[in-house]
């Protein structure tokens, strides 16, 4: 069983992430909360149903109760996890991120002073990987955000269509060619009914989340926000003026269709782009990529990239390598010159699908138009 999947809840789970939801268990008689997981919600003001329900096999997250109602669902069999303190972050948090709440206050402070830099320093204090409350607040928010990951699958958003990952280098700056490229594979695997995930960052990651959050913009407002951006080319030397820069483009434009970007905090050094509407922000980077991977259903595109981009081909190899037929997915390279000479990793990739399944899944082409033609064969 891969990482992703084991996140997944128990058919035998019932996710309670709102006191609306938890009030109409109530209301249609429910005598048990065997099996409920009921995370970080305000309880005040419920204690007769608190106290009345067979809270055996319940589980509390994070929630707030009224004076001695916890220590009555404690007595009865219920597993009640505490809020912790001195932690910048929701642990048990129900819903994914927004840029947004991740950059709140950019605008009038430096990046340092948002949620998404605090997070991180509090991650990489001395000592902190290896301090048992540390290690679980992270642990349960990575469980939080793969149990709002597997909603996002079941939404509107990705029912009935597929969803084809875009690899590539964080050091594509914008206004470069590599840059405007992936913003155009954006654009149009959105205008082709793909939803279009990244891992989230910046660079090409951020190209293609822009060009799918702009791809029902007409093509003069879209060249426009990628001549504006040029101006910041980079999250160096300053993330803040980076932010900004795109926040002004999500302003003018606040209707932009949804992508997603799985970042991490492992990598705090890359700040999350602005243009992916869900962010699944992961301490774990292995758990991350894994997510990343299995998510992908409609295919990954591989952009020119270095380390880990070569990481994310060969990890996305293995699980096509050993996957039963329904779940290889289509590998698509782009950069003849890239992948044949400077990092040739086709020569690799062809010789480990040689006489497997995947060989007829796997393709190297040089520009983002085959790349999107490959996918709609």
């Amino acid at each position: 069983m891969s990482a992703a999947r084991s996140l997944h809840p128990s058919p035998r789970t019932l996710e309670v992430e709102s006191a609306g939801s938890f009030d109409r268990l109530v209301a249609a008689g429910a005598r048990s909360m065997h099996g409920w997981h009921v995370q970080s919600l305000d309880l005040r003001g419920r204690r007769e149903p608190l106290e009345s329900l067979d809270a055996q096999g319940a589980i509390f997250l994070g929630c707030t109760f009224d004076e001695g109602v916890e220590d009555s669902l404690r007595g009865r069999g219920a597993l009640i996890f505490p809020k912790l303190e001195k932690v910048p972050f929701n642990p048990y948090r129900g819903r994914l991120y927004t840029p947004q709440e991740l950059y709140a206050g950019i605008a009038e402070a430096r990046y340092e002073d948002t949620l998404d830099a605090r997070v991180y320093q509090w991650s990489i204090r001395p000592g902190q990987r290896h301090r048992l409350d540390a290690t679980l607040a992270a642990a349960l928010h990575d469980h939080s955000i793969g149990d709002a990951l597997e909603e996002l699958t079941r939404s509107e958003l990705c029912l009935g269509r597929t969803m084809v990952g875009v690899m590539g280098g964080h050091a594509a700056s914008r206004g470069s060619a590599g840059f405007t490229e992936a913003a155009l594979l954006g654009r149009l695997l959105a205008r082709n009914g793909r939803v279009v995930a990244t891992g989230g960052g910046p660079g090409t990651m951020e190209a293609a989340n822009l060009g799918a959050y702009l791809s029902a913009a007409d093509e003069t407002d879209f060249q426009q926000a990628l001549t504006e951006l040029a101006v910041v080319p980079g999250f160096r030397p300053s993330v803040s003026a980076w932010a900004r820069a795109a926040a002004a483009v999500v302003e003018r434009h606040p209707d932009g269709t949804p992508s997603l970007g799985i970042p991490t905090w492992f990598y705090g050094h890359e700040p999350p782009n602005f243009f992916a509407t869900h962010i699944a922000k992961y301490f774990a980077n292995a758990i991350r990529e894994a997510v990343l991977l299995e998510l992908c259903n409609g295919g990954i595109i591989f952009l020119p990239g270095s380390g880990g981009t070569v990481q994310e081909i060969f990890q996305d190899a293995c699980e096509n390598y050993y996957g039963a037929p329904e779940t290889i997915t289509p590998m698509v390279l782009v950069g003849e010159e890239h992948w044949l000479r400077r990092f040739p990793a086709w020569p690799l990739l062809q010789s480990l699908a040689a006489g497997r399944r995947m060989e007829n899944r796997i393709f190297l082409v040089d520009t983002v138009d085959e790349a999107l033609a490959v996918l709609e064969r």
